[in-house]
């Protein structure tokens, strides 16, 4: 295992966080009836996420960030 260190409050350095505006694109000023209304519009951009993994890659994959090999045991 790595440990890539980040400095304190600095969410930016998280790549999962520029993963949001991707999931908020769906649900941003909107308001739904249900709960189930809900999930199905968030599992619609998660599907979204699955197959524009080349897109998920170019948002979150930085210089600095542990590379695939690293992580493998």
């Amino acid at each position: 295992m790595h440990l890539a260190k980040l400095p304190a409050y600095s969410p930016e350095l998280q790549p999962a966080e520029r993963l949001w505006p991707i999931i908020n694109e769906g649900v941003a000023n909107r308001t739904f009836r249900t709960l189930a209304e809900l999930m199905k519009v968030i599992e619609s951009r998660c599907d979204h996420m699955e197959n524009n993994r080349d897109q998920v890659r170019a948002l979150t994959k930085y210089h600095w960030w542990p590379t695939e090999h690293l992580c493998e045991g």
